[in-house]
């Protein structure tokens, strides 16, 4: 990935196992999920505020999921996430979950901004828009 990767660290805890010690295959979604929230928090947009304020939300839209190697209890892993691509009310990740060098999951996620108060697709705020554009 290229120097606009924004990675996040993970420790494995028992609750993400199964009973062999191995991530259990779901656990991985909630990584990704917690990686594109520190993701956006870091780049100035809280969640928080974009739902009391704006009445917005992103949502996941797709996905697809390629894992590699297995996860285990006690590994630290990074998260590494890259915005690929802004457009209208989408926005469009490569997310990679690496211990060490070695990808052991690699998901490519689509969200879409989304009006709370009518559950439908709206525009992704400029200043978020002009914020990944920019990177791009």
């Amino acid at each position: 990935m290229t120097a606009n990767v924004f990675n996040f660290p993970i420790r494995v805890y028992y609750e993400d196992t199964d009973a062999g010690g191995v991530v259990y295959h779901a656990r991985y979604l909630h990584f990704f999920e917690r990686a594109r929230t520190e993701y956006l928090r870091t780049a100035g947009f809280s969640q928080h505020t974009l739902l009391n304020e704006r009445q917005l939300a992103f949502v996941v839209k797709a996905m697809n999921i390629d894992y590699r190697y297995p996860a285990r209890l006690d590994d630290l892993l990074i998260v590494e996430t890259l915005v690929t691509e802004a457009k209208g009310a989408s926005l469009f990740f490569t997310q990679r979950l690496k211990k060490d060098e070695q990808i052991l999951c690699e998901a490519t996620v689509k969200v879409a901004c989304v009006d709370l108060g009518k559950m439908k697709p709206i525009a992704i705020p400029t200043e978020m828009k002009e914020r990944w554009v920019n990177e791009l």
